[in-house]
């Protein structure tokens, strides 16, 4: 699914100001929709941020839709994230996702994936389901990047 070691290690600097919700995940692991999988999988070899909250919605979802074992998620997890800036949540993220929800009227979980975002300095956050175009803060834009671009 990504490219070689050596051409992720090159990218590392470069794209440290994107991050990724869990829906891109997804489409890289799985190839239902090709074309999905192809752009999918060009943002993850981008090396993006990774928030624990998006980590953690993709463990489940393998778990639970696709019945991976316990190991196999690990294995997947290590392959894909090797060179990404994981990005913890801490209580500073948690207070910033109180104040998304009240402005912007996120979901719990997106509030959480929002905040890491904005903490990790990034300017765009790919999603296929948050609110596409939208501009957080003046610093960060929710780009879905299966649609033409705006």
């Amino acid at each position: 699914m990504v490219t070689n070691l050596t051409e992720r290690k090159l990218t590392i600097m470069t794209n440290r100001n994107k991050a990724i919700d869990t829906n891109i995940l997804l489409y890289a692991h799985y190839d239902d929709e090709p074309l999905k999988t192809k752009i999918a999988i060009e943002i993850l070899n981008s090396l993006p941020v990774v928030s624990s909250q998006v980590i953690s919605e993709y463990m489940n979802v393998l778990r639970r839709k696709f019945n991976l074992s316990k190991e196999s998620i690990i294995d997947i997890c290590i392959a894909n994230f090797e060179g990404c800036l994981l990005y913890p949540t801490t209580f500073e993220i948690l207070k910033s996702a109180k104040i998304l929800i009240k402005k912007y009227d996120f979901q719990l979980f997106d509030s959480v994936i929002v905040a890491s975002a904005l903490e990790a300095n990034c300017d765009i956050l790919y999603s296929e389901d948050m609110h596409n175009g939208l501009i957080i803060d003046k610093k960060l834009t929710i780009i879905n990047p299966f649609r033409a671009q705006f």
